[in-house]
């Protein structure tokens, strides 16, 4: 058996809960109404010196629902055409197996109980993710159901941008707007910031990090 690439010890930092790093590109803003296109995900881990850091990068291009909305201009944003014949789309119960089955054997492995969505602009992802998981009836879903680590927040803490793009440059981290807007490059990005505004706080405050078990309820 091959050695694990994840650690209890970000169990220990994140009172059980694993971060991983999502970004969705959907057909508009209706979790309920519109596609899901495409889902990224990356988790972390912690190294031997106790920073975080991104480990695994998993993706799939999703087939849109029957009945689903494609709204021309979330798609003239994203660039994404829904039928082109290469994408190599999955409908959705496949595509939410996908990703989430990695996930859930990183979080087994993290000796976390339960993965925690981080995203920039959270609430947008894990909204997408909690209808398309409603819709298809996946019963493996590895998310807490509505806690999530959002960057905006954070990066708007840390660096004074909430823009990702801006919040990316300020954290000193490279950026090509190129590449932009794919939920494999928004998602890379995302999970670099946060591990990086972690680290820094960590670095910066160690004392506030507190690992001892908690009292019941906090």
């Amino acid at each position: 058996m091959s050695e694990s690439l994840y650690n209890p010890a970000v169990a220990e930092r994140f009172r059980g809960f694993l971060p991983v790093v999502i970004d969705v590109e959907t057909a508009g803003f209706d979790a309920r109404r519109d596609a899901l296109l495409e889902i990224a995900a990356v988790t972390v881990r912690m190294d031997p010196a106790g920073a975080l850091e991104p480990v695994e990068t998993l993706s799939c291009h999703v087939e849109p629902f029957p009945g689903a909305n494609l709204d021309p201009r979330a798609l003239a944003f994203n660039g994404i055409d829904p039928h082109h014949p290469f994408r190599g789309a999955l409908a959705e119960p496949d595509a939410l197996a996908h990703v989430f089955d990695p996930i859930r054997r990183a979080v087994r492995e993290s000796q976390c109980k339960r993965a925690i969505l981080v995203g920039h602009n959270a609430a947008f992802d894990l909204g997408f993710i909690n209808a398309a998981v409603e819709r298809t009836g996946f019963k493996r879903n590895p998310f807490h159901p509505f806690s999530t680590f959002d960057t905006v927040s954070l990066a708007g803490l840390a660096y004074g941008q909430t823009v990702l793009a801006k919040a990316v440059l300020a954290a000193g981290i490279d950026w090509e707007a190129a590449e932009a807007h794919s939920a494999v490059y928004d998602a890379r990005k995302t999970a670099e910031l946060f591990c990086r505004i972690v680290n820094d706080w960590q670095r910066a405050r160690p004392e506030s990090i507190a690992t001892a078990e908690q009292p019941n309820g906090a």
